[in-house]
């Protein structure tokens, strides 16, 4: 199963969901040192280090240093990789509100980074952008 490429079926049947908790992204030279790799929900490897996304909690636990607190909404439609137009439609919604958005497009969701306290905009923003014909 692929998922939906048209961008007006994907804008109209997204379900935006709230995550509950919240997230911080840290960085690490090796995950070896990692006490729990079932508690990461992801990570990236870059050239200057290897970032993990994980519960605040978890960060605090194992003192790992952040500085950006998130919140975490999941665009629940199974878009495909291949869609065009999804993450600025819903990026340029964001936008529009004055918040920053941190985008990571899994093989079933995208999922969104906001700033903590830019949650409950965030998804009036995008309940409003499902309800547009603004894309």
């Amino acid at each position: 199963m692929s998922g939906e490429k048209d961008l007006s079926v994907l804008i109209q049947n997204m379900e935006p969901v709230l995550n509950t908790g919240e997230f911080v992204f840290c960085t690490v030279e090796t995950l070896n040192g990692i006490p729990d790799m079932e508690k990461i929900l992801f990570f990236f490897r870059e050239h200057e280090a290897i970032t993990i996304v994980l519960k605040r909690t978890i960060a605090d636990e194992w003192k790992m240093p952040y500085s950006y607190i998130s919140s975490w909404i999941t665009l629940t439609i199974h878009s495909s990789l291949e869609a065009i137009g999804l993450t600025a439609a819903f990026a340029n919604a964001l936008k529009k509100e004055n918040i920053s958005c941190n985008v990571v497009a899994a093989y079933f969701h995208d999922h969104i980074f906001i700033a903590k306290e830019d949650a409950e905009k965030a998804m009036e923003a995008l309940i409003a952008l499902k309800k547009s014909k603004e894309f």
